[in-house]
């Protein structure tokens, strides 16, 4: 179904696994982000499904745009003539980070290996971020001469601030897995060999609770990025007024009541 990555299903978690470790899973062609976006909707439209954990197979999590396949004007940038560049990028590129952006399921990223330009802004995404302890990453737009034409200057200035977020846009330097902790880019380190254990812990511990509620959660903290303290407690009023007519939510309170576990359905 997926021609650049591979999409598994346990329980109430996906598995989203970027697929081309030859290439240290770059993003090659409009085709490859039309997957990702496919993947990810998927678990949107799935009431089954929680959690989705996005990671890299191999030894890298994703170096970014194929400059290969760049440079040859087969792939995710330029075309003929300029006008054309700005059409692929929006019917490419940019159709994974709106998908990115607009799932209503939790996204936990794993990143292994390399996250570089397009790969970091993915992973930055990502509503929680755990990389293995030897992970690189960069926005290293700025090294090849281009810039962030997927949105990533408004997503790390989101994810850290505007002042961070300038510094590795403007150096295009290379961080570890340490300087990306300090600085908010991921929220946890784990040995290179426990990553996914980490990340499926991560997701396991997400997806045991409501689902309704956890998707109405998870669409309140994407509204809040850009939103007025007003905006959100209206919206925050609105949202909860439909939690509370949930049926887990009345499991949720029986079951504090009577001291058992509760048996969420998705109601």
């Amino acid at each position: 179904m997926y021609r650049t990555l591979k999409l598994e299903i346990r329980g109430a978690i996906a598995t989203v696994t970027l697929n081309r470790p030859d290439t240290r899973n770059a993003i090659a062609t409009p085709q490859d982000c039309h997957d990702l976006a496919a993947a990810l909707m998927r678990a949107h439209e799935d009431r089954d499904i929680n959690a989705v954990i996005l990671t890299g197979a191999g030894k890298s999590f994703c170096a970014g745009g194929d400059l290969k396949s760049i440079r040859e004007g087969t792939g995710i940038g330029p075309q003929s003539p300029p006008d054309a560049t700005r059409a692929n990028y929006r019917r490419g590129v940019h159709a994974a980070i709106r998908a990115l952006a607009e799932v209503e399921v939790a996204t936990v990223a794993a990143i292994n290996g390399h996250a570089m330009g397009l790969g970091l802004d993915i992973a930055v995404l990502c509503d929680i971020r755990i990389c293995g302890q030897s992970t690189k990453m960069a926005s290293n737009f700025v090294k090849v001469g281009i810039i962030p034409g997927d949105g990533g200057a408004w997503i790390l200035t989101n994810a850290i601030g505007a002042t961070r977020a300038a510094e590795l846009v403007l150096t295009g330097d290379t961080i570890d897995a340490e300087e990306a902790l300090r600085i908010g880019l991921v929220t946890r380190i784990a040995p290179d060999d426990k990553l996914m254990d980490e990340a499926r812990a991560m997701a396991e511990r997400i997806a045991v609770n409501p689902p309704r509620a956890l998707r109405l959660a998870k669409r309140l903290l994407r509204e809040a990025q850009h939103s007025r303290l007003h905006d959100v407690l209206e919206l925050s009023a609105a949202f909860q007024a439909l939690a509370h007519e949930t049926g887990d939510h009345k499991e949720a309170v029986d079951a504090f009541s009577n001291k058992r576990t509760p048996k969420f359905t998705g109601g």
